[in-house]
Formats: C-alpha cells, structure tokens, sequence
C-alpha cells in the first residue's frame, strides 16, 4: 500500500474497517476486531461502535498473532467468523447466509460460484482451542488442512469471496467499479 494503511481506505465515506465491521453487527452482537493498539488510527475508526477491541501489540510478527487474539476472545460456546476487513465487497448478506448455514460441526468457507475458496470462514466452536497454536502469516490455514476437519464451501455472489484489495491499483479498481 506504499505506506497507506487500507483498513481506512474510503468506502461509501467511510474507513473500510468501519463499514466491515457494521455489517458484521447487522448479523450478530458479539463483534471482535483486533488492532494493533489502543491510540491507532484503525481504533478511531470504530469509535462509537459496539464491538469488542481486542489489542495484539505483537501483530507484526504475522497474521497468526491477530487470529490468536481474537479467537481467544470469542464467548464460549461461540463459533468464530474470520472476516478479513481488506475484502469490502463481503456483505451482511453473505455474513449471514454462511451463518445460516452452520451446524458446529464443518468449516463454512465463502467461494465464488465456480468454487474458488475464499472468505468470510466460520470455525465452529470445537476448533477454537486449535488456534491457540498458530504462528507466522498463514492465517488459520493449518487448522483447515488439518484431516480431521471438515470444510463446506458456501458460494457467494460474484468476487466477494475473493476480492482481497492490497494495493492502491486494486483499491482504484475496486472504486472505479463500485
């Protein structure tokens, strides 16, 4: 991003961060969103809003340390929705009809149409303790490849699943479409 932060890209008026994490309270109350510390930008970002903050002061050491975090705040008994905020074309609409579909017992994975895997991914309860484990910046990858998880892939409409905007060309393109 050339030293731009695109959690606070402009969407709709808005830091990304912001709307993704409004849509995530249209499905459910209990919303944890992890920064890097209290006084960041990407905390002003969320003012006013009711989500739990979860601080990971060692995030630099790769994605894991977020996916930690966070996991290691969800209730008990709760499933965990990963919802990476650099992806805004994922809707409350897609959020909840992954939700719909959970059974605690598989993985729910948002894809395109034609199968591509992507996010948001719904872990069921069982397999929080799991992420405990996780370190460097694959994400929760090792979890789902572990053999005895079971992964259903749920399609969602058009890219969204997909769409992850890294660089300020995806951001540009992203807008000139929107």
């Amino acid at each position: 991003m050339r030293g731009a932060d695109k959690l606070l890209e402009d969407v709709a008026g808005q830091p990304c961060l912001r709307v993704m994490a409004q849509r995530a309270l249209v499905v459910t109350p209990v919303v944890i969103v992890t920064l890097p510390g209290p006084d960041h930008p990407r905390a002003c970002a969320l003012d006013g809003l009711a989500v739990t903050r979860v601080m990971v002061p060692d995030a630099d050491l790769g994605m894991s340390r977020s996916l930690v975090a966070g996991a290691a705040a969800v209730p008990p008994d709760h499933a965990l929705m990963v919802l990476p905020a650099d992806m805004p074309g994922i809707t409350a609409a897609s959020m909840a009809a992954i939700r719909t579909e959970q059974d605690g017992k598989a993985v729910l994975r948002g894809a395109t149409a034609d199968g591509r895997p992507g996010h948001p991914i719904l872990f069921p309860a069982h397999l929080l303790p799991r992420f405990a484990r996780l370190n460097g910046d694959r994400g929760a990858a090792p979890i789902l490849l572990q053999p005895d998880v079971t992964t259903r892939l749920i399609a969602l409409p058009g890219d969204q699943a997909t769409l992850d905007l890294d660089t300020p060309e995806d951001w540009a393109a992203f807008r000139a479409r929107t």
